[in-house]
């Protein structure tokens, strides 16, 4: 779902990143949906040279997919293959969290193993040899001959904990839609008229599971042996690699490479590899959930779901599911074990929290298993943030009505929402009008015979996509807003710093300076917290 201010944000990322020519480009893909090279020049007014250049950029970045799709030709002309390119808003906004992303993998695997990467973080898609070459581990570990062993058992603790993926197809060739009604197989999604052109083409790019986290170690030995010969090669690789090079160009439909040939790679066919952002994802919904059934429930609550999502870790490979694979109790309890806080744990004790989280009880009590309802969290999630919200902007009647409206889900008629509520009929109609103005709620009026207006009954229902929508656009306005302060506070602590240079106020402007940048930041961790459970959870 992008919003408005959810494309402004993305935007400035970009042109933060990479500059205003690269975001003006961005822009233009966000707004208007896939475009040709030629459809890209003509919006944006800018040279091809500045376009091409843009969109190397972009797709080195993993914010740009290419792919080819056969267009009909015109007066008699046969049809043509068009290369155009898609903006990929969710690996745009990615950007954001970098930091987050690098602390899971800092905490779960050190420092060395971020080295790695952070190196992807920060240049997009490396080969091995790159990212030898731009590892710290390679210049701390060369002299004493064990940087291949410590790149090879940090690329690989990256590739098993799925942080890290092979790139997806360079430009994959959408086949033409069938006109009519046809049988098709379940793996046909591709060719699914359903699907939008943007959900087709993230659909050819995706790559098997099989060779998603390969690691070849033969490829990887051979790689940091010859690394010692390729120690300026790596900035030219990136320019040289096809993901770049094949920018604008043509394609015909017999020169399309196979499946399996169409992995991203550099000149000297190295594959490229990527941070893994479905993981993150998945990583940071869990932790959003385990702190919700926290706060809601009590800390043995969070404890169970956080063992139930350890002992589910091997079987989920969908971010977004919801449900959890159903597991034994035994199995919950041996996980729940394993953590400090959970050895004081008993069966019971697990059983019942189970069922507070919205587990039913097998009827036998055999190899009883459990599956917890994740949807229903995240729902009650956004919930309370949205009745936060609610609260603060209209006030305590206006949030009782708002949540009454969000639990029954159905229409109420005015005089049993101010009755339930407590609120007088009359400040109760003020409020709800109030609500239904700023298309918060649905208003449905009901009128008998000719004098409808005397017996008229006005049915109010909670209009959730239009709120949640909102809400969303509103935080992204937010958070562009935090992202704006915080620079232009580093510009006013540069002019600061420069004026008291030298001076006995230096370390105390330092200190203040340090504080307010730390205020903002973690007020920005917090609101794209928000952004995430209403956005990608």
């Amino acid at each position: 779902m992008t919003t408005p201010h959810g494309i402004k944000l993305a935007v400035h990322l970009i042109s933060t990143y990479f500059g205003d020519i690269v975001s003006k480009v961005c822009d233009c893909l966000l707004n208007k949906g896939p475009l040709s090279q030629m459809q890209v020049i003509k919006y944006t007014q800018l040279t091809k040279q500045q376009v091409a250049n843009s969109l190397l950029v972009l797709i080195h970045h993993n914010c740009v997919q290419a792919f080819n799709i056969q267009l009909p030709g015109s007066f008699g002309e046969p049809p043509k293959i068009v290369t155009q390119y898609m903006a990929l808003y969710d690996n745009i906004i990615h950007h954001m969290r970098f930091p987050k992303f690098s602390s899971i993998v800092s905490n779960e695997f050190g420092r060395d193993c971020a080295y790695v990467f952070d190196g992807l973080l920060q240049h997009g898609r490396l080969s091995m040899n790159q990212i030898m070459d731009r590892s710290e581990l390679n210049i701390k570990n060369r002299e004493n001959g064990n940087a291949s062993n410590v790149l090879h058992e940090n690329f690989n603790k990256l590739a098993q904990a799925r942080f890290i993926e092979r790139c997806p197809a360079v430009e994959p060739f959408l086949e033409p839609q069938e006109e009519g009604p046809k049988k098709r197989g379940a793996k046909s999604k591709i060719g699914d008229v359903s699907q939008t052109l943007e959900a087709r083409a993230l659909a050819a790019t995706a790559p098997m599971e099989s060779l998603r986290f390969l690691v070849e170690s033969d490829a990887l030995i051979n790689g940091v042996l010859n690394n010692n010969d390729d120690d300026d090669a790596d900035a030219d690789d990136i320019k040289k690699s096809p993901t770049t090079s094949i920018v604008g160009e043509k394609r015909k439909q017999d020169c399309l490479e196979s499946e399996t040939e169409n992995w991203a790679t550099n000149k000297n066919k190295e594959i490229l590899w990527r941070v893994n952002f479905e993981e993150f994802v998945r990583r940071l919904r869990h932790k959003a959930c385990v702190l919700h059934v926290t706060e809601r429930i009590d800390s043995i609550a969070g404890i169970v779901l956080r063992a139930v999502f350890e002992a589910n870790r091997r079987d989920e490979t969908k971010v977004k599911i919801e449900k959890t694979v159903p597991l034994l109790l035994q199995t919950i309890f041996d996980e729940a074990m394993k953590t400090e806080e959970g050895r004081s744990l008993t069966l019971e004790r697990v059983r019942a929290t189970l069922v507070q989280l919205g587990c039913e009880l097998p009827t036998i009590a055999i190899n009883e298993t459990y599956s917890i309802d994740l949807k229903k969290i995240i729902d009650q999630a956004q919930a309370q943030e949205v009745e936060s919200i609610v609260m603060k902007k209209y006030g305590r009647e206006s949030y009782r009505m708002f949540r009454l409206l969000a639990e029954r889900e159905r229409f109420i008629e005015t005089d049993k929402i101010a009755s339930t509520t407590f609120v007088e009929k009359k400040d109760a109609l003020v409020a709800l009008f109030k609500l239904w103005k700023d298309d918060f709620l649905h208003l449905e009026r009901i009128g008998n015979g000719n004098d409808a207006q005397k017996s008229e009954t006005m049915l109010w229902k909670l209009n959730k996509r239009s709120v949640w929508e909102q809400v969303l656009d509103d935080l992204y306005h937010a958070a562009l807003n935090l992202k704006l302060r915080i620079i232009h506070e580093n510009d006013l602590a540069k002019d600061s710093l420069l004026v008291v240079k030298g001076t006995a106020d230096d370390a105390a402007i330092k200190n203040r300076l340090r504080a307010k940048w730390k205020v903002l930041e973690a007020s920005l961790f917090i609101l794209d917290d928000a952004i995430m459970l209403f956005h990608d959870f």
